[in-house]
């Protein structure tokens, strides 16, 4: 049977577009220093607005990676 271990860390992400857009810019930067990434969980989502405008969508995640030992 194969045990794995997971790391989990939380990452803000932001988005002049969209909150989809946000997660998809922490998986993005996530990847490049990460390996086997699971799940991302958003857990909490907000916007800045500046003049009655939306101006950045800004996500929490928590992203799970498998632990790999060196």
């Amino acid at each position: 049977m194969s045990e794995s271990v997971y790391k989990i860390i939380e990452l803000v992400g932001t988005s002049e577009k969209s909150w989809e857009d946000a997660v998809a810019v922490c998986i993005d930067k996530a990847a490049k220093s990460l390996k086997e990434l699971r799940v991302a969980e958003v857990t909490r989502m907000d916007v800045k607005i500046r003049e009655n405008q939306i101006v950045k969508y800004r996500v929490r995640v928590k992203l799970s990676f498998k632990y790999m030992k060196e």
